[in-house]
C-alpha cells in the first residue's frame, strides 16, 4: 500500500484528462454534427472527412501522430496537451454521429412548427430541436464519457503520467507487478462506478419520461 499515494496521483491526472478531453469533445461533436447536417456543402464535406479519418484510424496512431509527428512539422506540444487534443478529436468524431442521430430523431413536425411561428433555422435549433435531441442522447453520451475514461489509459504510450503510465513505471522499477496492476485496475473501476451510476440514472429517467408521454 506504500505505492498507493503515487498511483492516486496518477488517477487524479486520469480524471483531469478525462474531464478536459470530454468537455472539448462535446464542443467538437456539436459543431461537427451541425456541420454534417448543414446545407452548406463545404461544411458538410469537411465534417464527413473528419469523421471518416478519425473513425477509420486507431486512436493510438492519432495520439502518436500528434505527439511525435507534429514536432517534425514545427509544432511542439507537451504530452499532456497531446493527450487532450488526441482524445478530444477522437471522441468528438463519435459524439458528432451521436448528436446527428439525436437531432434526426426529433420529429420533423417540430421544426416545421418552429418555422411556422417565425423562427429561423438558428432559433429553431437552439430552442426546439437541440433541447429535445439532448434528452434523447444523454445516456449514449454518458457511455461515451466512460469509454473516454478507459481510452485515457492509451495516453501512456506518449508518456503522460496518468494512472496506467504510473503503474507501468512502478512495475518496472519495483517488479511488484501483481500488486501494482491490481491496484490500477481497482482504481479504474472506482473512478468509473459513479459515472456508470449516473448513466443508469439518466437511462431510468428517460424510460420514465418516455412512459409518461405515452
Amino acid at each position: 500500500m506504500d505505492l498507493l499515494p503515487v498511483l492516486l496521483q496518477g488517477a487524479l491526472i486520469t480524471i483531469e484528462i478525462t474531464i478536459i478531453s470530454f468537455f472539448f469533445a462535446l464542443i467538437i461533436g456539436i459543431i461537427t454534427a451541425l456541420a454534417r447536417i448543414s446545407n452548406n456543402k463545404i461544411f458538410s464535406t469537411l465534417a464527413r472527412i473528419y469523421i471518416s479519418i478519425i473513425r477509420g484510424t486507431p486512436i493510438l496512431v492519432q495520439l502518436m501522430y500528434i505527439y511525435f509527428v507534429l514536432p517534425e512539422l514545427g509544432v511542439s506540444i507537451s504530452a499532456f496537451t497531446s493527450a487532450i487534443i488526441g482524445l478530444a478529436l477522437n471522441e468528438g468524431a463519435y459524439l458528432a454521429e451521436t448528436f446527428r442521430a439525436g437531432i434526426n430523431s426529433v420529429d420533423k413536425g417540430q421544426k416545421e412548427a418552429a418555422f411556422s411561428i417565425g423562427m429561423n433555422y438558428k432559433a429553431a435549433m437552439k430552442r426546439i430541436i437541440l433541447p429535445q435531441a439532448f434528452r434523447n442522447i444523454l445516456p449514449p453520451v454518458g457511455n461515451s464519457a466512460i469509454l473516454l475514461l478507459k481510452n485515457s489509459s492509451l495516453t501512456s504510450v506518449i508518456a503522460v503520467n496518468e494512472l496506467m503510465h504510473t503503474g507501468e513505471q512502478l512495475a518496472t522499477s519495483t517488479f511488484r507487478t501483481i500488486e501494482i496492476f491490481t491496484i490500477v485496475a481497482i482504481l479504474y473501476w472506482v473512478i468509473h462506478v459513479p459515472m456508470t451510476l449516473l448513466v443508469n440514472k439518466l437511462e431510468r429517467r428517460m424510460d420514465v419520461d418516455s412512459t409518461s408521454r405515452h
